[in-house]
Protein backbone atom coordinates (compact mmCIF):
# COMPACT_ATOMS: atom_id res chain seq x y z
CA UNK A 1 0.00 0.00 0.00
CA UNK A 2 1.31 3.82 -0.91
CA UNK A 3 1.72 5.97 1.65
CA UNK A 4 -0.78 8.26 -0.16
CA UNK A 5 -3.30 8.74 -2.25
CA UNK A 6 -2.92 9.43 -6.06
CA UNK A 7 -5.30 11.57 -6.83
CA UNK A 8 -4.82 11.58 -10.38
CA UNK A 9 -4.74 7.86 -10.63
CA UNK A 10 -7.98 7.72 -8.72
CA UNK A 11 -9.83 10.18 -10.70
CA UNK A 12 -8.53 7.96 -14.26
CA UNK A 13 -9.40 4.71 -12.70
CA UNK A 14 -13.26 6.63 -11.99
CA UNK A 15 -13.17 8.11 -15.63
CA UNK A 16 -12.64 4.52 -16.93
CA UNK A 17 -15.73 3.14 -15.63
CA UNK A 18 -17.77 5.41 -16.78
CA UNK A 19 -16.20 4.99 -20.23
CA UNK A 20 -16.82 1.14 -19.74
CA UNK A 21 -20.83 2.11 -18.93
CA UNK A 22 -21.47 3.13 -16.02
CA UNK A 23 -24.38 6.21 -16.30
CA UNK A 24 -22.85 7.49 -12.83
CA UNK A 25 -20.37 6.64 -9.63
CA UNK A 26 -19.82 8.86 -6.74
CA UNK A 27 -16.71 7.66 -4.12
CA UNK A 28 -14.49 9.03 -1.43
CA UNK A 29 -11.24 7.09 -0.49
CA UNK A 30 -8.99 8.07 2.80
CA UNK A 31 -5.84 7.28 4.22
CA UNK A 32 -5.44 9.10 6.98
CA UNK A 33 -5.78 13.09 7.49
CA UNK A 34 -5.83 13.15 3.88
CA UNK A 35 -9.52 12.35 1.45
CA UNK A 36 -10.14 12.08 -1.72
CA UNK A 37 -14.11 12.51 -3.23
CA UNK A 38 -14.52 11.76 -6.62
CA UNK A 39 -17.75 12.03 -8.96
CA UNK A 40 -18.27 11.35 -12.72
CA UNK A 41 -21.12 10.52 -14.98
CA UNK A 42 -24.70 11.45 -14.22
CA UNK A 43 -27.58 11.13 -11.96
CA UNK A 44 -30.12 11.46 -14.42
CA UNK A 45 -29.83 9.84 -17.83
CA UNK A 46 -32.69 11.55 -19.72
CA UNK A 47 -31.54 15.08 -18.26
CA UNK A 48 -27.70 14.68 -17.67
CA UNK A 49 -27.51 15.97 -14.16
CA UNK A 50 -24.30 15.44 -12.83
CA UNK A 51 -23.76 12.95 -10.05
CA UNK A 52 -22.01 14.66 -6.81
CA UNK A 53 -19.63 13.07 -4.12
CA UNK A 54 -22.42 14.36 -1.14
CA UNK A 55 -25.26 12.29 -3.28
CA UNK A 56 -27.31 10.27 -0.68
CA UNK A 57 -27.58 6.77 -2.19
CA UNK A 58 -29.70 3.70 -0.94
CA UNK A 59 -26.44 1.14 -0.14
CA UNK A 60 -28.05 -2.29 0.20
CA UNK A 61 -26.72 -5.31 2.23
CA UNK A 62 -23.79 -2.54 3.79
CA UNK A 63 -27.10 -2.32 6.06
CA UNK A 64 -25.97 -5.86 7.43
CA UNK A 65 -23.20 -4.45 9.21
CA UNK A 66 -25.65 -1.86 10.99
CA UNK A 67 -27.97 -4.52 11.80
CA UNK A 68 -25.40 -6.64 13.29
CA UNK A 69 -23.85 -4.39 15.08
CA UNK A 70 -27.02 -3.34 16.47
CA UNK A 71 -27.71 -7.23 18.09
CA UNK A 72 -23.94 -6.97 19.06
CA UNK A 73 -24.79 -4.11 21.50
CA UNK A 74 -27.70 -5.70 22.77
CA UNK A 75 -25.55 -9.00 23.57
CA UNK A 76 -22.88 -6.32 25.55
CA UNK A 77 -25.97 -4.95 27.22
CA UNK A 78 -26.99 -8.85 28.64
CA UNK A 79 -30.72 -8.43 26.70
CA UNK A 80 -29.14 -11.13 23.82
CA UNK A 81 -27.20 -14.19 23.93
CA UNK A 82 -25.71 -15.37 20.61
CA UNK A 83 -25.41 -18.64 20.76
CA UNK A 84 -29.27 -18.91 22.49
CA UNK A 85 -31.35 -20.49 20.35
CA UNK A 86 -33.75 -18.05 18.24
CA UNK A 87 -36.80 -20.24 19.49
CA UNK A 88 -36.05 -18.35 22.73
CA UNK A 89 -36.68 -15.00 21.40
CA UNK A 90 -38.86 -15.30 18.08
CA UNK A 91 -40.58 -19.10 19.09
CA UNK A 92 -43.77 -17.86 16.96
CA UNK A 93 -41.01 -17.23 14.07
CA UNK A 94 -38.90 -20.29 14.02
CA UNK A 95 -40.96 -23.32 15.50
CA UNK A 96 -40.01 -26.31 17.01
CA UNK A 97 -37.11 -28.02 16.76
CA UNK A 98 -35.17 -25.95 13.87
CA UNK A 99 -35.79 -22.84 16.52
CA UNK A 100 -33.85 -24.81 19.13
CA UNK A 101 -31.22 -25.37 16.53
CA UNK A 102 -30.66 -22.09 14.73
CA UNK A 103 -28.68 -19.69 17.33
CA UNK A 104 -28.63 -16.00 17.15
CA UNK A 105 -25.12 -16.01 15.57
CA UNK A 106 -25.93 -18.09 13.25
CA UNK A 107 -28.30 -15.74 11.81
CA UNK A 108 -25.76 -12.75 12.10
CA UNK A 109 -23.26 -15.16 10.40
CA UNK A 110 -25.42 -16.96 7.78
CA UNK A 111 -24.96 -20.24 8.80
CA UNK A 112 -28.79 -21.02 9.84
CA UNK A 113 -29.59 -22.89 6.84
CA UNK A 114 -32.47 -20.82 6.11
CA UNK A 115 -33.49 -20.17 2.35
CA UNK A 116 -33.74 -16.78 0.90
CA UNK A 117 -37.09 -15.15 0.89
CA UNK A 118 -36.60 -13.25 -2.22
CA UNK A 119 -37.76 -15.65 -4.55
CA UNK A 120 -41.13 -16.19 -3.29
CA UNK A 121 -41.93 -13.14 -2.38
CA UNK A 122 -40.69 -12.07 -6.36
CA UNK A 123 -43.12 -14.57 -8.41
CA UNK A 124 -40.53 -13.67 -11.61
CA UNK A 125 -37.39 -14.46 -9.81
CA UNK A 126 -38.31 -18.25 -8.63
CA UNK A 127 -36.11 -19.98 -10.69
CA UNK A 128 -32.94 -17.77 -8.74
CA UNK A 129 -30.20 -18.82 -8.08
CA UNK A 130 -30.48 -20.00 -12.06
CA UNK A 131 -30.59 -16.24 -13.55
CA UNK A 132 -31.46 -17.51 -16.81
CA UNK A 133 -34.68 -18.92 -15.53
CA UNK A 134 -35.83 -15.00 -13.82
CA UNK A 135 -37.56 -12.21 -15.38
CA UNK A 136 -37.75 -8.94 -14.01
CA UNK A 137 -41.46 -8.21 -14.35
CA UNK A 138 -41.72 -8.78 -9.78
CA UNK A 139 -39.44 -5.74 -9.63
CA UNK A 140 -42.58 -3.56 -11.39
CA UNK A 141 -45.45 -5.80 -10.03
CA UNK A 142 -44.25 -4.77 -6.21
CA UNK A 143 -42.63 -1.38 -6.55
CA UNK A 144 -44.97 -0.34 -4.14
CA UNK A 145 -46.35 -3.19 -2.15
CA UNK A 146 -45.57 -2.71 1.39
CA UNK A 147 -44.68 -6.18 2.73
CA UNK A 148 -44.74 -7.19 6.31
CA UNK A 149 -41.23 -8.90 7.35
CA UNK A 150 -43.37 -11.91 9.66
CA UNK A 151 -44.94 -13.06 6.11
CA UNK A 152 -41.36 -12.52 3.95
CA UNK A 153 -39.68 -14.16 7.17
CA UNK A 154 -42.47 -17.30 6.65
CA UNK A 155 -41.98 -17.81 2.99
CA UNK A 156 -37.87 -18.04 4.21
CA UNK A 157 -38.71 -20.13 6.94
CA UNK A 158 -41.24 -22.75 5.17
CA UNK A 159 -38.65 -23.22 2.06
CA UNK A 160 -36.76 -26.16 1.90
CA UNK A 161 -33.67 -25.80 4.19
CA UNK A 162 -30.12 -24.83 2.08
CA UNK A 163 -28.08 -25.94 4.70
CA UNK A 164 -28.51 -27.54 8.48
CA UNK A 165 -27.80 -25.43 11.39
CA UNK A 166 -24.13 -24.47 11.40
CA UNK A 167 -23.04 -26.42 9.13
CA UNK A 168 -19.86 -25.42 6.91
CA UNK A 169 -20.47 -23.50 3.96
CA UNK A 170 -23.13 -21.64 5.37
CA UNK A 171 -25.71 -19.83 2.65
CA UNK A 172 -26.19 -15.75 2.45
CA UNK A 173 -29.65 -15.44 2.87
CA UNK A 174 -31.38 -12.17 3.96
CA UNK A 175 -34.08 -13.98 6.47
CA UNK A 176 -31.76 -14.28 8.75
CA UNK A 177 -31.04 -10.55 8.90
CA UNK A 178 -35.02 -9.71 8.84
CA UNK A 179 -35.46 -12.40 11.99
CA UNK A 180 -32.44 -10.46 13.49
CA UNK A 181 -34.70 -7.53 12.61
CA UNK A 182 -37.05 -9.05 14.78
CA UNK A 183 -35.30 -9.75 17.19
CA UNK A 184 -34.09 -6.11 18.37
CA UNK A 185 -37.68 -5.00 18.30
CA UNK A 186 -38.57 -7.86 20.25
CA UNK A 187 -35.54 -7.21 23.43
CA UNK A 188 -35.57 -3.02 22.79
CA UNK A 189 -38.84 -2.31 22.49
CA UNK A 190 -38.87 -0.10 19.36
CA UNK A 191 -38.31 -0.98 15.96
CA UNK A 192 -35.17 -2.57 14.51
CA UNK A 193 -34.76 1.16 12.71
CA UNK A 194 -35.69 2.50 16.11
CA UNK A 195 -32.87 0.59 17.50
CA UNK A 196 -30.14 0.32 14.87
CA UNK A 197 -30.80 4.12 14.60
CA UNK A 198 -29.67 5.36 18.60
CA UNK A 199 -27.31 2.43 19.40
CA UNK A 200 -25.70 2.55 15.97
CA UNK A 201 -25.82 5.70 13.68
CA UNK A 202 -26.58 8.23 15.90
CA UNK A 203 -23.14 6.44 18.48
CA UNK A 204 -21.32 7.11 15.24
CA UNK A 205 -22.35 10.59 14.81
CA UNK A 206 -23.57 9.93 10.92
CA UNK A 207 -25.30 12.88 9.77
CA UNK A 208 -26.75 11.77 5.92
CA UNK A 209 -27.52 7.90 7.16
CA UNK A 210 -30.91 6.40 7.85
CA UNK A 211 -33.87 4.45 6.95
CA UNK A 212 -36.63 5.93 4.51
CA UNK A 213 -39.34 6.79 5.50
CA UNK A 214 -41.41 6.84 2.55
CA UNK A 215 -40.82 5.45 -1.35
CA UNK A 216 -38.72 8.19 -2.38
CA UNK A 217 -34.38 8.82 -0.97
CA UNK A 218 -34.65 12.66 0.91
CA UNK A 219 -32.10 15.10 -0.26
CA UNK A 220 -29.90 15.08 -3.34
CA UNK A 221 -29.52 11.59 -5.01
CA UNK A 222 -29.00 9.93 -8.20
CA UNK A 223 -31.71 7.69 -10.13
CA UNK A 224 -30.92 4.45 -9.97
CA UNK A 225 -30.62 1.58 -12.72
CA UNK A 226 -31.44 -1.61 -13.39
CA UNK A 227 -31.30 -4.09 -16.10
CA UNK A 228 -31.48 -7.68 -15.09
CA UNK A 229 -28.69 -9.20 -16.69
CA UNK A 230 -29.85 -7.55 -20.33
CA UNK A 231 -33.86 -8.43 -19.95
CA UNK A 232 -34.53 -4.94 -19.40
CA UNK A 233 -32.92 -2.71 -21.87
CA UNK A 234 -32.37 0.25 -21.58
CA UNK A 235 -32.00 -0.10 -18.02
CA UNK A 236 -35.42 1.40 -15.79
CA UNK A 237 -35.00 3.50 -13.10
CA UNK A 238 -36.05 2.25 -9.55
CA UNK A 239 -34.72 5.35 -7.98
CA UNK A 240 -38.52 5.48 -6.05
CA UNK A 241 -39.68 2.05 -4.25
CA UNK A 242 -41.13 0.91 -1.59
CA UNK A 243 -37.92 -0.64 0.38
CA UNK A 244 -40.44 -2.56 3.22
CA UNK A 245 -39.27 -6.10 1.15
CA UNK A 246 -35.56 -5.64 2.73
CA UNK A 247 -36.28 -3.47 5.93
CA UNK A 248 -33.32 -4.33 8.18
CA UNK A 249 -31.37 -6.04 6.00
CA UNK A 250 -30.81 -3.91 3.13
CA UNK A 251 -32.90 -0.61 2.98
CA UNK A 252 -30.36 2.06 4.46
CA UNK A 253 -29.85 5.44 3.06
CA UNK A 254 -26.47 6.79 3.40
CA UNK A 255 -23.13 8.63 2.20
CA UNK A 256 -19.69 7.67 1.24
CA UNK A 257 -18.50 9.83 3.90
CA UNK A 258 -20.81 8.48 6.51
CA UNK A 259 -19.58 5.05 5.95
CA UNK A 260 -16.49 5.65 5.75
CA UNK A 261 -16.88 7.52 9.04
CA UNK A 262 -19.04 4.68 10.27
CA UNK A 263 -16.43 1.70 9.49
CA UNK A 264 -13.36 3.34 10.69
CA UNK A 265 -15.42 3.39 13.96
CA UNK A 266 -16.42 0.57 13.77
CA UNK A 267 -13.05 -1.13 13.43
CA UNK A 268 -11.27 1.13 16.26
CA UNK A 269 -13.90 -0.04 18.83
CA UNK A 270 -15.81 2.56 19.19
CA UNK A 271 -19.30 1.22 18.20
CA UNK A 272 -18.87 -2.08 19.57
CA UNK A 273 -16.46 -3.35 22.24
CA UNK A 274 -13.41 -5.10 21.16
CA UNK A 275 -14.50 -8.27 22.13
CA UNK A 276 -17.59 -7.80 19.96
CA UNK A 277 -15.39 -6.53 17.22
CA UNK A 278 -13.45 -9.58 17.49
CA UNK A 279 -16.49 -12.10 17.10
CA UNK A 280 -17.85 -10.22 14.30
CA UNK A 281 -14.27 -10.57 12.39
CA UNK A 282 -14.01 -13.95 13.18
CA UNK A 283 -15.06 -15.55 9.82
CA UNK A 284 -16.51 -18.96 7.74
CA UNK A 285 -16.67 -19.99 4.25
CA UNK A 286 -20.41 -18.94 3.03
CA UNK A 287 -21.84 -19.56 -0.39
CA UNK A 288 -22.75 -15.84 -1.74
CA UNK A 289 -25.75 -14.82 -4.26
CA UNK A 290 -23.20 -15.06 -6.82
CA UNK A 291 -22.22 -18.56 -5.73
CA UNK A 292 -19.19 -17.95 -5.10
CA UNK A 293 -17.83 -18.97 -1.59
CA UNK A 294 -16.68 -15.95 0.46
CA UNK A 295 -15.34 -15.55 3.83
CA UNK A 296 -17.97 -14.03 6.02
CA UNK A 297 -18.31 -13.07 10.04
CA UNK A 298 -20.90 -11.17 11.56
CA UNK A 299 -22.55 -8.52 9.39
CA UNK A 300 -18.71 -7.87 8.09
CA UNK A 301 -16.08 -10.08 5.52
CA UNK A 302 -12.92 -9.35 4.45
CA UNK A 303 -11.33 -8.09 1.19
CA UNK A 304 -7.86 -9.33 0.52
CA UNK A 305 -5.27 -8.49 -2.40
CA UNK A 306 -2.15 -10.02 -3.21
CA UNK A 307 0.43 -9.82 -0.22
CA UNK A 308 -1.80 -6.95 1.29
CA UNK A 309 -3.39 -6.97 4.88
CA UNK A 310 -7.42 -7.40 5.20
CA UNK A 311 -9.96 -4.73 4.32
CA UNK A 312 -13.31 -5.14 6.41
CA UNK A 313 -16.83 -3.77 5.36
CA UNK A 314 -19.68 -4.87 2.89
CA UNK A 315 -21.27 -4.36 -0.15
CA UNK A 316 -24.47 -4.09 -1.01
CA UNK A 317 -27.14 -4.03 -4.16
CA UNK A 318 -30.76 -3.07 -4.47
CA UNK A 319 -32.67 -3.17 -7.81
CA UNK A 320 -30.33 -0.44 -9.47
CA UNK A 321 -27.90 0.65 -7.06
CA UNK A 322 -24.38 -0.39 -5.99
CA UNK A 323 -22.35 0.25 -3.38
CA UNK A 324 -18.70 -1.21 -1.64
CA UNK A 325 -17.51 0.08 1.49
CA UNK A 326 -14.15 -1.15 2.90
CA UNK A 327 -11.69 -0.10 5.64
CA UNK A 328 -8.04 -1.53 6.60
CA UNK A 329 -7.75 -3.01 9.96
CA UNK A 330 -5.77 0.03 11.26
CA UNK A 331 -8.82 2.57 10.22
CA UNK A 332 -5.56 4.14 7.89
CA UNK A 333 -6.85 3.15 4.32
CA UNK A 334 -11.01 3.51 3.74
CA UNK A 335 -12.95 3.26 0.44
CA UNK A 336 -16.76 3.92 -0.01
CA UNK A 337 -17.77 3.36 -3.83
CA UNK A 338 -21.34 4.51 -5.30
CA UNK A 339 -22.76 3.22 -8.27
CA UNK A 340 -26.24 3.83 -9.89
CA UNK A 341 -26.59 1.02 -12.64
CA UNK A 342 -26.43 -2.92 -11.46
CA UNK A 343 -26.97 -6.32 -13.12
CA UNK A 344 -25.25 -5.07 -16.38
CA UNK A 345 -23.59 -8.34 -17.53
CA UNK A 346 -25.49 -10.25 -20.47
CA UNK A 347 -26.17 -13.90 -20.67
CA UNK A 348 -24.44 -16.41 -22.87
CA UNK A 349 -26.04 -18.90 -24.71
CA UNK A 350 -25.81 -21.24 -21.31
CA UNK A 351 -27.59 -18.67 -19.26
CA UNK A 352 -24.64 -17.55 -17.64
CA UNK A 353 -23.53 -13.71 -16.62
CA UNK A 354 -21.02 -12.54 -19.47
CA UNK A 355 -18.40 -11.03 -18.98
CA UNK A 356 -18.22 -7.03 -19.25
CA UNK A 357 -16.14 -3.92 -19.50
CA UNK A 358 -17.27 -2.54 -16.09
CA UNK A 359 -16.19 -6.00 -14.82
CA UNK A 360 -12.71 -4.73 -14.80
CA UNK A 361 -12.77 -1.38 -14.91
CA UNK A 362 -14.28 -1.55 -11.03
CA UNK A 363 -11.70 -3.89 -10.02
CA UNK A 364 -9.02 -1.81 -11.29
CA UNK A 365 -10.89 1.40 -9.56
CA UNK A 366 -11.11 -0.62 -6.21
CA UNK A 367 -7.58 -1.88 -6.24
CA UNK A 368 -6.49 1.66 -7.02
CA UNK A 369 -8.46 2.93 -4.28
CA UNK A 370 -8.10 0.56 -1.15
CA UNK A 371 -4.03 -0.63 -1.96
CA UNK A 372 -2.75 2.63 -3.74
Amino acid sequence: MSNALDTAELDAAMENVIRAGMPGLFAEVRHGDQVWRGAAGVADVATGRPVTADMRHRVGSVTKTFTAAAVLRQAESGRVDLDAPVGRYLPELVPGERGEAITVRMLLGHTSGLAEYLPYAYPSLKGFPVVADTRPQSLDDHRFTRFHSADLIGMGVTAPAVGTPGGAPGVYSNTNYLLLGELLERVSGITAEQCITRDVIERAGLQDTGFPTGTQVDGPHARIYEAWFGMIDPPRDYSVYDMSFVGPTASLISTVADLNRFYRLLLAGQIVGPSSLEQMRRTGPVVSQEGRIIEYGLGLHPMEGPGQGAFWGHGGTVWGGGTLAMTSEDGERQMAVAVNLQRWNRLDSSGRPQSHPLDGALADLYRVALYG
